[in-house]
């Protein structure tokens, strides 16, 4: 009885509960993702490309996609105000800190930092990063060496990162203390706009205020209205009868600065890393 019960349970595992792998290492949904991706960079080659170069598309809307473009992995572009929050928003989402970040209550992450997939934790800066050929940021070469040496690449080898890459901003202060960035910050940020799949705007309850920087930051966005969440972070500091009064300023707030009829969803969370506590 006992053996008829094993060989009775075994017959009852369902078929797809092992996954094949080929000989390259990769499954059958992964080896038929890279050949859609093939498939896709040709046809944009041999179709698409030619025609925006014979309408110089890229004079009045955006440069030709390379194959890097194509291929690149979903991007989760994170903008906010200092110290609301964002890098330690990217350590609890990968369970661990990237390399060069900084965390602190004064403003710490002074440069755009793409955090991708990696065989070992490392640094590219951002003038390799441009010219690399297995990596999708060519197009910022447009925004002058001073913005790329306060550009870089931080890689681990992190199972979240093998679907997706985040971008960390730098803090955006208020006042005139923007004004000597060295480049064109908008214009940066409406490029990965255009490149990421969700936007994150980071708030938390004692920063509110919305300074011009940030507003145009915001502006920057339209068009990729689908594409934005925001995120009140840090709740877990404040009172319920506090939130209240947070939430109902910071709706004001946004009420100025985005001008759609629709009511923003804001999510409230509060996300910290297991390894350190608030």
């Amino acid at each position: 009885m006992e053996g008829k019960g094993k060989e009775k349970a075994m017959s009852m595992t369902p078929a797809h509960a092992s996954v094949s792998v080929g000989p390259d290492g990769l499954t059958s949904e992964e080896q038929l993702y890279q050949e859609t991706i093939r498939q896709l960079q040709k046809t944009y080659a041999k179709k698409i490309k030619p025609l925006e170069q014979s309408y110089c598309f890229e004079g009045f809307h955006s440069a030709p996609l390379t194959p890097q473009d194509i291929g690149s992995k979903p991007m989760v572009l994170l903008v906010g105000q200092y110290s609301t929050g964002k890098t330690t928003f990217v350590e609890y989402l990968l369970g661990e800190s990237y390399p060069g970040a900084h965390v602190g209550i004064e403003p710490t992450t002074d440069r755009f930092v793409a955090i991708m997939n990696g065989p070992e934790p490392k640094i590219i800066p951002g003038h390799a990063a441009a010219v690399s050929g297995d990596l999708p940021f060519s197009g910022l070469t447009k925004f002058g060496t001073k913005f790329l040496s306060r550009f870089q690449v931080a890689q681990l080898n992190n199972p979240l990162l093998s679907n997706l890459t985040l971008i960390d901003t730098p803090g955006i202060l208020s006042g005139s203390k923007q004004i000597n960035r060295g480049y064109d910050f908008i214009s940066v940020i409406n490029w990965f706009a255009e490149r990421s799949d969700l936007i994150l705007l980071l708030f938390d309850g004692y920063k509110l205020d919305i300074s011009d920087e940030f507003k145009g930051a915001i502006h920057s966005l339209r068009g990729h209205e689908d594409k934005v969440r925001i995120v009140l972070n840090k709740c877990d500091q404040i009172s319920q009868q506090q939130l209240m009064r947070i939430y109902g300023a910071l709706m004001w707030s946004l009420g100025k600065v985005i001008t759609t009829p629709e009511v923003n969803r804001v999510y409230l969370g509060s996300f910290w890393p297991k390894y350190k506590t608030p």
